[in-house]
């Protein structure tokens, strides 16, 4: 029996911790996981999701807000040995462990990952791993021997009650294995949820994974429930056999010294002169441009807006930024096709003469600190919009020039939204295909929400247990994670190897590769990126541009198209403006008679007044007297 005193001084750490980003396999988000083990009295965690690390920065996020201790790892379900749970001990292993990742994610293609032992005892060094046991057989020798062999004292197993007949025995007999194979036992609880509510959401996920209904589901469901984050004082009346392999969990931690805090973001280097700085190529660049374009001279108010932005872009360090932009908008004039910047960018000079943004600078009022702010401190995000018809030939280009090593595409998380809840949880309770029809057509495709009440009109026996288990598991299902894709054109480009930061994997479309990590995970970590974006609009701009150059001689580009043309405000006031990006909306032209936009910035006005904001406060239906 365990002293009492020795249960409550119990320091324990659960490092083996799976969240939703092991897609339909665990159920909780990192910050819930952190929430509760803080409420448990663990000293850490380590989030140990399959042959992934798409949710270490939420859970890097999670520690911070919790003051807790994050363990980044990994789960590698390798092909040809048991599982192992992997955690660098420093930067270089970490940067070791994403490429490790990333080779098997290139093998096995988009969503999977396909490793061997040798790839692991390849890239190993740095790592501390902890064999994932079943039964203590000559296999499992084996694979200890090769454990010990190839990481030395970095070399644990673990030891994790699996609630099935002589599960004591079967711990004993590993703990003995282990020691006599000179391999230090470990104590985890191989975590799915948070909580012991969440046992029945994971089991939907299972049943998701395998493509089954849960009555048909029988041992591809977890067979216990035992699942969840327990206390320290839980942990060692578990395993009061084992004090040492629980001590072991914190002496893991210990040797655990890695943090996302020490990753070093470099952007890739564009100076073509030798001994300039970034910041003195940028300004360079940037007063030949305005020297080009105001060929009477730089009229003083631009030069001092210039003097301005290229001041604090200095100041923020942002000058490596805007040379890549620069590169890949200069890349795209070479090959004639037609690009554009928009968003933000818009309200700065330097983009401006850089051929980036068309908006004259002379000719509106800017407000740079829009786009860059010392208070903010965020990094600047210039989307820029190309040819739709071409835009592939830039994206290759990137791939190319900055190499394949240093470019991917961000990823997109698609997360369950209540259709999609309701239609895959309606589909593993058995309900029949005409009832989930009927269900998921009282909700709207992007709703968020499950709302009992919407059903009452449709004849739905919402007293059924069946019925409503499936509503209240479809809404407790909304926001989980459910697979990575591809953003639509968000590139993080890097001056060392990419996929020492994160782990990269091919894309669904050919020739096209992505990180692990969202726009947000980028943002939390200060990483910038460049939004490569596709507009059908500039290939009919285009069009039209190369047809007035063929036939009327007039040659165009979207800096040096006359402003303020007073038929085509004619036009725009009878709302006239279909095929006429962003104003040819029903909502749209109906605005346009009653503004009667004259000028460019009465556009803006117009535009900015049609939006769902504007419309749900009533400030649009307030014009109509």
């Amino acid at each position: 029996m365990v002293h009492a005193r020795a249960v409550r001084m119990t320091r324990y750490a659960e490092l083996q911790v799976t969240s939703y980003f092991s897609f339909l396999r665990g159920v909780s988000a990192p910050a819930e996981l952190f929430a509760q083990a803080k409420r448990l009295g663990l000293s850490a965690i380590g989030i140990t999701d399959r042959n992934t690390l798409a949710g270490i920065v939420q859970a890097h996020i999670a520690a911070k807000d919790t003051g807790m201790r994050l363990v980044v790892g990994c789960r590698l379900d390798l092909a040809d040995f048991p599982p192992v749970l992997v955690y660098p001990m420093d930067r270089a292993a970490y940067g070791r462990l994403c490429r490790l990742l990333s080779i098997g994610k290139a093998r096995a293609g988009k969503g999977k990952c396909l490793l061997n032992w040798a790839d692991l005892a390849e890239w190993g060094d740095g790592l501390q791993a902890v064999l994932v046991p079943d039964v203590a057989g000559e296999d499992c020798a084996l694979h200890l021997r090769k454990l010990r062999d190839a990481f030395g004292d970095r070399a644990y197993m673990a030891l994790t009650l699996r609630r099935q007949p002589n599960d004591q025995m079967r711990l004993y007999e590993l703990a003995n294995m282990a020691h006599a194979r000179r391999v230090k036992t470990v104590v985890t609880n191989d975590v799915l949820f948070d909580i012991h509510d969440r046992r029945i959401l994971q089991d939907v996920v299972t049943c998701v994974r395998h493509n089954t209904t849960i009555d048909r589901a029988g041992f591809v469901r977890e067979r216990h429930a035992d699942r969840y984050l327990k206390p320290p004082q839980e942990i060692a009346r578990l395993f009061s056999r084992y004090p040492e392999a629980i001590d072991r969990s914190m002496e893991i931690v210990e040797r655990c010294r890695f943090s996302l805090d020490d990753l070093a973001y470099q952007y890739p280097d564009e100076i073509t002169t030798p001994g300039q700085t970034p910041q003195e190529a940028l300004e360079a660049l940037t007063w030949e441009g305005a020297r080009a374009f105001y060929t009477d001279g730089i009229p003083e108010d631009v030069a001092e807006i210039l003097r301005h932005e290229l001041a604090l872009i200095g100041r923020m360090s942002y000058a490596p930024y805007f040379l890549t932009v620069n590169s890949i908008v200069r890349e795209s004039r070479r090959r004639g096709i037609l690009c554009q910047g928009r968003g933000s960018a818009a309200n700065s000079a330097v983009c401006f003469v850089l051929g980036i943004t068309a908006i004259d600078p002379s000719r509106t009022t800017l407000l740079f600190e829009r786009f860059i702010s010392e208070e903010r401190g965020e990094p600047p995000d210039i989307d820029v919009d190309f040819e739709h018809a071409r835009r592939e030939e830039i994206i290759q280009w990137i791939y190319d020039h900055y190499g394949r090593t240093r470019a991917a595409l961000t990823a997109v998380v698609t997360r369950y939204r209540a259709k999609g809840a309701l239609r895959d949880v309606g589909k593993v309770m058995g309900l029949p295909e005409d009832l989930i029809t009927l269900l998921s057509k009282q909700i709207w495709g992007w709703s968020r929400e499950v709302d009992a009440e919407k059903f009452a009109e449709t004849g739905i026996d919402l007293t059924d247990r069946r019925i409503r288990l499936t509503l209240d598991l479809a809404r407790a299902l909304i926001g989980v994670p459910r697979h990575l894709s591809q953003h639509p054109g968000g590139f993080v480009l890097t001056h060392d190897r990419l996929d020492e930061l994160v782990p990269i994997e091919p894309a669904a479309m050919e020739n096209r590769q992505t990180i692990e990590w969202d726009k947000d995970d980028i943002d939390a970590l200060k990483f910038m990126k460049v939004d490569v974006l596709a507009l059908g609009m500039l290939t009919c701009m285009k069009k039209g541009l190369d047809l007035l150059a063929e036939h009327k001689g007039q040659r165009f580009t979207l800096q040096t198209i006359p402003a303020e043309d007073p038929r085509t405000y004619a036009m725009i006031r009878k709302a006239d403006t279909i095929g006429v990006f962003q104003i040819e909306s029903r909502a749209q032209m109906s605005m346009l008679p009653r503004l009667k936009p004259r000028t460019y910035y009465d556009l803006v006005i117009e535009v900015a007044i049609v939006r769902p904001g504007p419309i749900q406060m009533g400030w649009t239906a307030s014009m109509r007297h």
